[in-house]
């Protein structure tokens, strides 16, 4: 399908079905103008103009497959609080399903508030709990995502080690996924970071990679391919792609290619990440080949990191940055 024009595989999109399991949290915008500074002590005062509440971690993944088309299965947990509450609603409102969203009385729903003024990020207060889950919320999310398994064309592991994917979850995953053919696609965080063997798509950033191997790496294609190369050894993963910030992505698959950043204006990079997973998982769906679709999630990341916040692709503007990007 590697010639396929680039509205086909689009709309190919649209017939899939995708989980994602992970960490779900709530995003909160506080956007306001600094004018002074508090006389209490010397830190700015924001005068706040407006709030806005977006879905984020897990949930900002699903919303990208999802406004592609592809129907979305969420699967993760959240506290029994106000905020869960927010979450339940924002899920109605975008048309993802709230069935696989598990309550646990132990712990907060994540939740990131960040402060903003002239677009500009002033702090970031965060409420959360990184405790590992209980056997009991693991069997709920490994019996949600069993109930699904034989229905979908991929499944995304989005990790932000806050305590849902432990080693015992991520290997039963893999396993049913690779019983029913399920392609697994991974975007790891420090710990368990070399849990998820046998996955079929791994996709660390350079520093997450050089943190878990305990190496340097100075962002140039030797030491990625080096880098790779070891962290196979370790993983058994069908695909790693790396992602290298303004150096674009690495693929290995047993041979590499280099994908060179887009060119697009950049005003925030927070969301890239889940955009590029949930493109390669809806790739992996449709069956498009590797380099194919890791080119068509480089530049949908170009496309989100235009907007401030992490918000999800546009069908449109996809399509337009792809053919300028590639002048197709």
């Amino acid at each position: 399908m590697t010639h396929c024009p680039i509205k086909d595989i689009l709309h190919s999109f649209r017939s899939k079905r995708i989980a994602v399991i992970g960490d779900i949290m709530l995003d909160k915008y506080i956007f306001g103008h600094v004018s002074r500074i508090s006389p209490e002590y010397p830190v700015p005062v924001v005068d706040v103009t407006h709030e806005d509440h977006r879905l984020g971690g897990a949930a900002n993944v699903a919303l990208n497959t999802l406004s592609l088309g592809a129907e979305t299965m969420l699967i993760g947990i959240t506290g029994i609080d106000g905020n869960r509450e927010i979450l339940l609603d924002l899920f109605r409102s975008h048309g993802l399903a709230t069935e696989g969203l598990i309550g646990d009385p132990s712990r907060p729903t994540t939740c990131k508030t960040r402060i903003l003024s002239q677009n500009h990020h002033i702090t970031r207060v965060d409420f959360e709990s990184r405790k590992e889950i209980n056997a009991e919320i693991e069997r709920a999310v490994l019996g949600s995502f069993e109930a699904v398994v034989d229905s979908i064309g991929a499944v995304v592991l989005e990790d932000y080690n806050k305590g849902l994917l432990g080693a015992r979850l991520i290997q039963d995953i893999i396993t049913s996924a690779r019983m029913h053919y399920v392609p697994v696609l991974v975007d790891p965080k420090l710990q368990n970071f070399f849990a998820y063997k046998g996955c079929t798509v791994f996709k660390p950033n350079l520093s997450e990679m050089a943190a878990s191997l305990g190496i340097v790496l100075h962002n140039n294609d030797d030491e990625i391919e080096a880098a790779c190369r070891l962290l196979q050894e370790k993983l058994e993963a069908e695909t790693i792609i790396v992602t290298r910030s303004d150096k674009g992505m690495t693929i290995y698959n047993g041979s590499f290619t280099h994908i060179e950043a887009t060119s697009l204006e950049v005003a925030d990079v927070s969301g890239a990440g889940d955009t590029v997973i949930g493109m390669l998982a809806l790739g992996a769906a449709t069956g498009i080949d590797i380099v194919t679709n890791a080119t068509i999630a480089n530049v949908a990341a170009g496309t989100v990191c235009q907007e401030v916040g992490a918000v999800p692709v546009k069908y449109e503007k996809l399509l337009k940055a792809y053919q300028e990007h590639l002048q197709l």
